[in-house]
C-alpha cells in the first residue's frame, strides 16, 4: 500500500515536469509528510491539455452518504481495480497523476516496533504514481477525490512492503491520462529494479503531526 508520502518540489517545478497548467489554491510545498485527506498535487488531462490540480487525497464512492460513510479509500489495487465498483468507471475515464518526491513504508521487530523507511527514485527528483480520481458532492458538501493505484512489490522494495505504488515512466504518462487511446492496464505493474532507493528514517514520521525535512533524511545505509 502506500500510506504517507513527501512532495519537495514547488509547484512550478512539478508543472514544467509534467508540461502542465498549475492551477490555483494548490497544497503547500514542501511537505514532508502527505496523509491520507490531505489535500494533494494531481495531474489530470483535459480534451488534451494536462492540469496540474488539488484533490483531497481519499476516493469517495457516489454511493456514499458523506465522506466518512465507509472506508478510507486512499488505494486502488491494480489487480482488482477494473472490476471493483468503486473503482472501475474512473479507471477507464478518470486516470491521473500523483507526484510525489518520495514514499514511506514501515517494517516491524519481532517486538513489534515500527520502523519507517523512505523509498524515492533512484535518479530524478519525482516519482509519478498512478492514480484515479472522482468527484463526489452531497447535500452542498463536495471534494474531488483521489486514489494511488497499488501492486504487487519486486525487487528491493519487496524487502520492505508486499506493495508499492505503481509507479510510471515518463514515456507512459501519456497513455495513462488518456492522451494516447485505450491499452493502459498493462502499465499497472512494479518499478523496475534498480528504479527506487530505500533507507531508514527516523521514527518521528510514524505521527502524521510530523513535520519538517529531517523526516526523510538517512538513519542508515540503502539496502
Amino acid at each position: 500500500m502506500c500510506g504517507r508520502f513527501a512532495v519537495t518540489l514547488p509547484d512550478d517545478a512539478m508543472a514544467k515536469i509534467f508540461e502542465a497548467m498549475p492551477g490555483n489554491d494548490l497544497p503547500h510545498v514542501p511537505n514532508y509528510n502527505v496523509c491520507p485527506t490531505n489535500d494533494v498535487h494531481v495531474i489530470r488531462s483535459e480534451d488534451g491539455t494536462r492540469l496540474l490540480v488539488s484533490m483531497r487525497w481519499g476516493f469517495i464512492p457516489q454511493w456514499y452518504k458523506a465522506p466518512n460513510d465507509g472506508p478510507l479509500l486512499i488505494n486502488a489495487r491494480a489487480e482488482t481495480i477494473a472490476e471493483k465498483p468503486a473503482f472501475r468507471a474512473a479507471c477507464r475515464e478518470r486516470r491521473c497523476l500523483i507526484p510525489a518526491s518520495g514514499f514511506y513504508e514501515w517494517t516491524k521487530t519481532e517486538e513489534g516496533k515500527r520502523l519507517p523507511w523512505y523509498i524515492a527514485p533512484a535518479e530524478g527528483e519525482v516519482l509519478a504514481m498512478a492514480g484515479i480520481w472522482q468527484d463526489w458532492e452531497r447535500e452542498g458538501e463536495a471534494y474531488r477525490t483521489c486514489a494511488i493505484v497499488t501492486t504487487g512489490a519486486s525487487g528491493e522494495m519487496a524487502k520492505v512492503h508486499h506493495r508499492m505504488p505503481v509507479i510510471l515512466q515518463q514515456k507512459d504518462w501519456g497513455l495513462w491520462l488518456g492522451e494516447e487511446g485505450r491499452g493502459a492496464a498493462p502499465l499497472m505493474k512494479a518499478a523496475p529494479e534498480g528504479s527506487l532507493r530505500l533507507h531508514r528514517v527516523d521514527p518521528r514520521v510514524n505521527s502524521n503531526r510530523a513535520e519538517g525535512p529531517e523526516l526523510i533524511e538517512p538513519l542508515i545505509e540503502p539496502i
